[in-house]
């Protein structure tokens, strides 16, 4: 079973997360931060992972502490219900449109955490999010999910449509990488015997 619970106290905020790498994209997120929510449920969904997020923050100061506890958070959840990585196929790439906008997202389940951010938003809001929460989101989540990650926006003039097309190109890169492979589904996918 491939499924990690999850919970992160600390004095700016209080998270639960919960997921299942082989659900089929059912979500229930609630941060008290309503763009970051849609961005959860479209990283569940496109994902195929099943997520419940709570989050209570300091919401009354702004937003930062709440979006990158939610990733560390989620980050650790992923490592935890990957596991050893056995017999996944530990790679995964999406090239996505939405619209105006055009995001390359790869990575790998490496252990090895790295981010490269190439992602420009043309406004400092999406309505009242700030639209540089979303590198502070993946830079946790690839922090704390030992993942080697790589966003390139090769298109965009709308913020809210690039930032979305990141979510979901993620997404479908996640979905990959964390898929059984039905070659070999008993191996570590690595020279090294162990990630």
């Amino acid at each position: 079973m491939r499924r990690a619970t999850l919970t992160r106290k600390t004095a700016e905020t209080d998270i639960s997360v919960e997921i299942d790498l082989d659900g089929t994209g059912t979500y229930d997120n609630r941060t008290g931060v309503g763009f970051f929510d849609h961005m959860l449920d479209q990283l569940a969904r496109h994902a195929l992972i099943d997520m419940t997020i709570r989050c209570d923050g300091d919401t009354h100061i702004d937003d930062h502490h709440s979006v990158e506890d939610v990733g560390i958070a989620l980050g650790q959840a992923l490592s935890q219900a990957l596991g050893d990585k056995r017999g996944i196929r530990r790679y995964g790439a999406c090239l996505l449109p939405m619209d105006d906008a055009l995001v390359r997202a790869a990575l790998d389940l490496s252990g090895r955490p790295y981010l490269v951010w190439n992602v420009e938003m043309p406004t400092a809001k999406i309505g009242g999010f700030d639209t540089e929460l979303v590198r502070e989101f993946f830079q946790a989540v690839s922090t704390h999910g030992g993942i080697t990650l790589h966003v390139d926006a090769l298109h965009g003039i709308n913020s809210h449509h690039i930032a979305e097309a990141a979510f979901k190109a993620v997404a479908r890169a996640l979905r990959e990488a964390v898929e059984t492979d039905p070659r070999k589904s008993d191996a570590i996918p690595s020279t090294k015997g162990t990630l």
